[in-house]
Order: C-alpha cells, then structure tokens, then sequence
C-alpha cells in the first residue's frame, strides 16, 4: 500500500501552523520597516521632498503630455466607447 504524503505532513505541520510562520514572518519585516522610519531624523524630510516632487511631475505629466482626448473628442459614453473598440480592432 502506497501512502501519498505531501511535504507538509512530512514535517509535522498543519496549515494553520504555516499561516501563522508566514503572518510572523511577514509582521517582522514590517515592524522592522516602521521601526526605521520611525529613528530616521533627515531621512524623513528627504522621503518628503521625494514625494512631493514625483506627485508635481505626475501631475504635470499628467496635464499636458496626456489630455484627455475620449472627453474633448466625443460628448457621450457610447461614442467615447465605440472610438476604443474601433482603435483596438483596425490595423492600422
């Protein structure tokens, strides 16, 4: 008679047991994160200014290299739908 054992039953541990390794393991590492950015002192104003700056490029970004086209080109959903489908399906 053959027996079928995955690796788990193998070693003894049951799921549960591995759900919580995982959820420690996983606490660990943030802890350790939240505990870095809590002792930084500069750290912090930099992280600051780093996002402050990509959030002024996004938004630029986002302003003048991508209008909105659908919205200034087509004045209902229908029309702004059937302009997608029709660019998606030619070859051009």
């Amino acid at each position: 008679m053959e027996t079928h054992l995955d690796s788990n039953s193998q070693t003894g541990r049951t799921n549960q047991q591995i759900e919580v390794s995982v959820g420690k393991k996983l606490k660990s590492i943030v802890l350790f994160y939240v505990d870095g950015f809590r002792n930084m002192t500069i750290g912090r104003y930099l992280w600051l200014i780093i996002l402050i700056k990509l959030l002024i490029m996004f938004a630029v970004l986002k302003l003048f290299f991508f209008p909105d086209k659908l919205a200034n080109e087509y004045d209902n959903d229908e029309q702004r739908a059937d302009a997608v489908r029709e660019a998606l399906i030619s070859n051009d």
